[in-house]
C-alpha cells in the first residue's frame, strides 16, 4: 500500500486566524469539492511563508465565502494572507498519477484547475 496525496489545495490564502475555537480549518465548501476534501477528513497544512506544518480536519464554512480559517492551535502558525497547501491522502494498491484533484488559487483566492504533473513541471 501507498499513501498518496488523493486532492489539494494549493496556493489558498489564509482569510483568518481563529484562536478562540478548538481546532480545526473552516474552508469554503466550494473549494473542498474542488479537491475532493470532506467534512471532518483529516487533512495536512503546509504553509508557505513560515514552513510550518500542521495536521487538522475540516470544517465546512459558508460557500461561496472563499474563506480559509484555521482554529485554535492551529491559528498559531498561521496569519492572514499566508499562502498554504492544504491536501488529503489516501492509500492505494498502486499510484495512479492521473487520479489526482488539485486546484490553484490566486491572490483573490479564485481558483483555477490544475494537474499535479503541470504544477510540478512548471507547465502553465
Amino acid at each position: 500500500m501507498r499513501k498518496i496525496v488523493a486532492g489539494k489545495l494549493h496556493g489558498i490564502h489564509v482569510t483568518e486566524a481563529n484562536l478562540d475555537y478548538h481546532g480545526s480549518i473552516t474552508l469554503d465548501p466550494d473549494h473542498c469539492e474542488a479537491a475532493g476534501l470532506l467534512p471532518m477528513e483529516f487533512v495536512e497544512i503546509w504553509n508557505k511563508n513560515s514552513g510550518a506544518r500542521i495536521s487538522t480536519y475540516v470544517i465546512p464554512g459558508e460557500r461561496g465565502s472563499r474563506c480559509c480559517i484555521l482554529n485554535g492551535a492551529a491559528a498559531r502558525t498561521c496569519q492572514p494572507g499566508d499562502p498554504l497547501i492544504i491536501c488529503n491522502s489516501v492509500y492505494v494498491e498502486e499510484a495512479a498519477a492521473d487520479q489526482d484533484q488539485t486546484a490553484g488559487f490566486d491572490l483573490q483566492q479564485e481558483q483555477s484547475r490544475h494537474r499535479a504533473a503541470d504544477l510540478f513541471c512548471g507547465a502553465q
